[in-house]
């Protein structure tokens, strides 16, 4: 029993001994992953960090003006602009004959500079062409070209600090800005073709920049390839008739009150309209056409109350109409009536159940999803009246042109994607298409009520519903 007793310790032993090694064995390995992982997340926190650094290097210093001055490089002949504003005379006419005028130019007593075609004010590529101090300016077919491309200097064609000007039918290109306003009221931009530089989407210029600027008239310019149209802290802005392709933000309001957004085509920006902390604001008659991608919306808002949105057409875009967190006014509103929107992915897109809209006889057609509302909750606390909505399926007794059962939308189980955003590559395959059917035959849970319609319209809920006369934009090339 003693011998038994001895082999018995010299297995435990033997047994502890393999066990400590063991397990020191499995500390050292995973001390040494612990420091393999740290290690990695030191070099990726140091890539990330370089590559930062890369894309976003420190402002550059300020130059001076004489720097600028020596810095600036001009097409030979061209002549120095200034001296001829200087002698100008107080409300007198600077004609420019078909030259190239050398920038920049400062404008500080009200008279009209009128150019003729082929008159070209030249930036040298350094800072902003033209900068106008005075009142009642008028600046009229001019074309201004190659100013610098430093957004910290907000390098412009058009600096704007006076007011009730007058700016018409000039052509900017090459240009990091089109025209910027700072406290600049009453003015009016009109007839212009604006571009910005050949560069990325986020590192052009705003074709306009509006900032605490009121009152002044934006019409029916031409406006391609730049970053925003963008107004901020301004009222009683009127932005209308534009016809604005290939761009970021078509239009964008940021604590910007009571501006008019009318008549506007959009074309193939990222973002039609977006409304940010914005209220009292009108959005008509426009027509907002292929909004598409990740972050394609026709018209967006964020916390903004008050909107009367009529009469536009939202076609072919990633999501027509994008809603968060609006009205933010626990006592506001936002109206939608008689827009057509058609050919969407999403209809309408809430980011969250939210109440305080009203969707009154607007028609929804040919879109991939109605309404949707992303993670828990419902669309139907806002308010559905009088809409057409082309999957409705009921009757009309007794003719009135009013279905004689409600318009409802449910969450089946092609819902999916709206709660996994990488489902929505399975949108409409026929594996989601069949889930979705077996959903709708037997539930096994109980599907959520998305919206409700208690008057769907059979037809256009009125002979003109959508954008009233405005065109729709087409490519030419």
């Amino acid at each position: 029993m003693d011998g038994m007793t001895g082999a018995d310790r010299l297995m435990g032993w033997m047994k502890g001994i393999v066990a400590g090694v063991l397990a020191a064995g499995v500390v050292v390995l995973i001390g040494a992953g612990v420091v393999r992982y740290a290690e990695m997340r030191g070099v990726d926190d140091l890539t990330r960090d370089a590559g930062f650094a890369d894309h976003h290097p420190p402002a550059p210093d300020p130059r001076s003006e004489q720097e600028m001055e020596s810095l600036r490089r001009f097409p030979d002949g061209a002549v120095a602009l200034q001296p001829l504003i200087d002698a100008t005379p107080t409300g007198g006419t600077l004609r420019l004959e078909a030259k190239i005028y050398a920038a920049p130019g400062r404008v500080t007593r009200t008279l009209r500079i009128e150019g003729v075609p082929g008159a070209i004010v030249d930036g040298g590529g350094i800072g902003s062409i033209m900068t106008v101090e005075a009142d009642d300016v008028s600046i009229v077919g001019v074309t201004f070209r190659n100013s610098g491309d430093r957004h910290e200097t907000t390098d412009s064609a058009l600096r704007l600090r006076g007011k009730h000007g007058s700016f018409k039918d000039n052509v900017i290109e090459d240009c990091l800005f089109g025209f910027e306003l700072k406290q600049s009221d009453r003015n009016i931009i009109r007839r212009n073709r604006i571009g910005s530089k050949d560069m990325p989407e986020a590192l052009r210029g705003d074709a306009v920049r509006v900032w605490y600027s009121n009152g002044n008239l934006i019409e029916d310019n031409e406006i391609v390839h730049v970053r925003d149209t963008v107004v901020w802290y301004s009222v009683d802005n009127v932005i209308a008739g534009n016809r604005i392709l290939d761009s970021r933000y078509g239009i964008h309001l940021m604590y910007a009150h009571k501006n008019r957004l009318e008549r506007n085509s959009f074309l193939s920006n990222t973002v039609g309209i977006f409304l940010m902390y914005a209220n009292d604001n009108s959005v008509v008659d426009n027509v907002i056409h292929y909004s598409q991608g990740p972050s394609g919306i026709g018209l967006g808002f964020k916390e903004s109350s008050n909107t009367l949105v009529e009469h536009n057409d939202f076609f072919a875009n990633a999501r027509g109409v994008f809603m968060d967190a609006s009205p933010y006014d626990p006592e506001g509103f936002n109206i939608f009536r008689a827009n057509r929107i058609a050919y969407n992915g999403t209809a309408v897109a809430f980011h969250s159940d939210w109440e305080g809209n009203g969707f009154e006889g607007n028609a929804f057609l040919g879109n991939h999803s109605g309404v949707t509302v992303y993670g828990t909750g419902s669309a139907n606390r806002n308010r559905w009246s009088g809409n057409q909505w082309d999957d409705w399926v009921g009757f009309d007794r007794d003719r009135d042109g009013i279905g004689d059962t409600p318009y409802e939308a449910w969450s089946w189980a092609d819902r999916l994607w709206m709660d996994v955003p990488d489902a929505q590559f399975f949108r409409t395959s026929p594996s989601l298409e069949l889930i979705d059917f077996i959903e709708r035959l037997g539930s096994l849970t109980e599907p959520r009520l998305i919206v409700r319609d208690a008057s769907p319209r059979l037809g256009p809920p009125e002979p003109d519903v959508g954008a009233r006369g405005t065109k729709r934009l087409e490519k030419t090339s």
